[in-house]
């Protein structure tokens, strides 16, 4: 007989998660986890936030649904609320980040569409890319472990090389009506866009008439330092897609975009049933007063000192272990050299010292915890990896 009936697409660890509170993650028989996943970078205000779930209960006892057949203030609140803070102008609600991808990619064509230019169809993205797992989001992800087995995928995308100037030169042209980047790559590993790389596309989006999409799902909301990453690159894309931290574990996406770009999507052109539902829109607004009122962007800039510097220490301790550490803010990414494995080093650490790692793109360890770590928690979760290292390190030899 079954005894768990979900679907086995996901390689879960032999851990039941039944509590949340803060930094940490309690299991069925009541033991503690130190999180230095946070839901995939989900959680930044952490788990069980008590302002968080005590907007989300008001809201549900007052509207939960209404469809978008009528407009509703959770709504309208978070988007005017991000349109200020982001300098865009308009803000289409979904449910994850695939979603709001789609919505980027059928806006970009249909704004060409509707200005006349029926050729310009091709989307651009790079080489080690993740934008979701819809086909849509999926065929301008660049990857083929996660395209293998779902062809045919939608037509009509092309890859540049991630970082690489010169090659966008080449890539982009009159036929492109959107480049989607990640400012930073997260499945592939951690890996930030140079500035130059960001200002070019800019330059060469415009110059040929194509929209610039900056995929901020994992690396927005705060992760590395801004709210909005493109303002630590000082580059501004005519839309952002956002998702996973915005309402602190509720689903939704977003995808903001300017005036000029909005006419692109029209009644009729795109949409979606719960997209911009009243609670998560209620959770969105709490965690955005929240964050202000603790100061959470000039923690986040502290304590990412705090883990690049533990991370470079033992990359340095540990040489035939770990590569250069890489990332910004506290999206962080520790390369592990073959022949070990970064998954030994995750189970080590959860099965010994009940701190929780995450392994993400060729090999490498990822470190996306709630914003609200504290130094403190770093240095316990530095040990855990210490700890799991000197045992990799013995175990090999």
């Amino acid at each position: 007989m079954i005894e768990n009936h979900l679907l086995q697409n996901y390689r879960s660890a032999p851990v039941t998660i039944v509590r949340g509170e803060g930094c940490y993650l309690f299991d069925d028989s009541g033991t503690r986890y130190l999180d230095m996943i946070g839901g995939i970078t989900v959680c930044v205000l952490g788990h069980a936030h008590p302002e968080i779930a005590d907007a989300i209960a008001q809201q549900a006892r007052t509207l939960v649904q209404a469809s978008n057949l009528f407009g509703h203030e959770p709504a309208r609140s978070l988007a005017n609320e991000l349109a200020r803070r982001s300098g865009f102008d308009r803000v289409f609600f979904c449910n994850s980040g695939a979603e709001a991808n789609e919505a980027a990619i059928k806006l970009a064509r249909k704004f060409a569409y509707r200005n006349g230019e029926t050729r310009r169809r091709t989307i651009l993205s790079c080489t080690g890319s993740f934008h979701g797992r819809t086909l849509g989001a999926l065929a301008a992800t660049a990857n083929e472990k996660y395209q293998e087995g779902f062809d045919p995928l939608p037509g009509g995308f092309r890859y540049t090389r991630f970082n690489d100037v010169d090659a966008l030169k080449k890539a982009i042209d009159d036929s492109v009506a959107a480049f989607i980047v990640e400012p930073v790559q997260g499945e592939s590993g951690i890996i930030p866009a140079k500035v130059e790389f960001l200002k070019a596309a800019r330059e060469l989006c415009t110059q040929h008439g194509a929209l610039l999409i900056f995929d901020e799902v994992q690396c927005g909301m705060g992760r590395i330092g801004p709210l909005f990453a493109f303002r630590h690159f000082d580059v501004r894309p005519d839309v952002v897609t956002i998702a996973k931290a915005l309402a602190n574990g509720l689903p939704i996406g977003a995808m903001l975009l300017t005036e000029r770009v909005a006419i692109g999507l029209q009644p009729g052109d795109h949409g979606t049933t719960f997209g911009g539902s009243p609670v998560p829109c209620a959770a969105g607004m709490a965690h955005l007063r929240i964050r202000d009122a603790i100061g959470l962007e000039r923690h986040v800039v502290e304590m990412s000192d705090v883990l690049f510097r533990e991370l470079r220490a033992i990359a340095d301790e540990f040489p035939d272990l770990f590569g250069e550490p890489r990332g910004l803010g506290l999206l962080a990414g520790l390369p592990v050299k073959e022949p070990h494995d970064a998954a030994a080093l995750v189970t080590f650490a959860r099965e010994n010292s009940r701190v929780l790692l995450n392994k993400a793109g060729n090999n490498t360890l990822r470190f996306g915890p709630p914003l609200i770590v504290t130094e403190e928690q770093l240095s316990v979760a530095m040990s855990a990896l210490r700890a799991a290292a000197q045992s990799l390190v013995v175990s090999v030899a």
